[in-house]
């Protein structure tokens, strides 16, 4: 089975917290609550998270480990606090994947690090790309100006070389390899 179902509750849990965290966005100032916004930030949010989380588990599995995605429930509570308190900036960390087997080091970690980002580098080239040369208007230009930020955003600060992100394994790893 590619997914289990806990991980396919994860997404859900982590889709829906993410849509109630980034709706502001979308709605009018003092709404309470919006459908409308709460959806579309499902939908421009939620699949750059996912899509960067799956390249990762994608890239592990295919270097033989095992790989599964779990919801952050703590920064998940994080950032719903935050919102909540109307603080005016959201830090937090919807998902991640566990990968488990031998000790991923050297090529392989940098590989199944990089993956995440790279697919969001994807994202944001492909959303470039629509606004460029079809010139799309209304909710169909805005989907795809937030999908080019979003994943914009998310490719350059899972690629700075922090510890514990993306781009402290991607480095880390290359220096691995090449014997530094």
């Amino acid at each position: 089975m590619l997914f289990t179902l806990l991980e396919l509750f994860d997404m859900v849990v982590m889709t829906l917290a993410v849509g109630f965290i980034f709706m502001d966005l979308f709605s009018p100032p003092g709404e309470k609550f919006n459908k409308k916004a709460f959806l579309f930030a499902i939908l421009v949010a939620a699949p750059a998270i996912i899509l960067h989380e799956f390249g990762h588990k994608f890239v592990a599995l295919a270097f033989g480990y095992t790989a599964t995605f779990h919801a952050a429930y703590l920064w998940l509570g994080i950032g719903v606090a935050l919102k909540l308190l109307r603080t005016g900036f959201i830090f937090f960390v919807p998902a991640y994947v566990s990968i488990g087997g031998a000790a991923v080091a050297g090529l392989p970690m940098s590989m199944t690090a990089l993956a995440g980002p790279a697919v969001n580098g994807i994202l944001f080239v492909t959303a470039f790309c629509v606004l460029k040369f079809s010139k799309p208007k209304g909710k169909t230009a805005l989907f795809w100006l937030v999908t080019r930020q979003i994943n914009g955003f998310l490719f350059i600060f899972n690629m700075l070389p922090i510890p514990l992100f993306d781009g402290w394994k991607v480095y880390s790893g290359l220096f691995q390899w090449f014997g530094f």
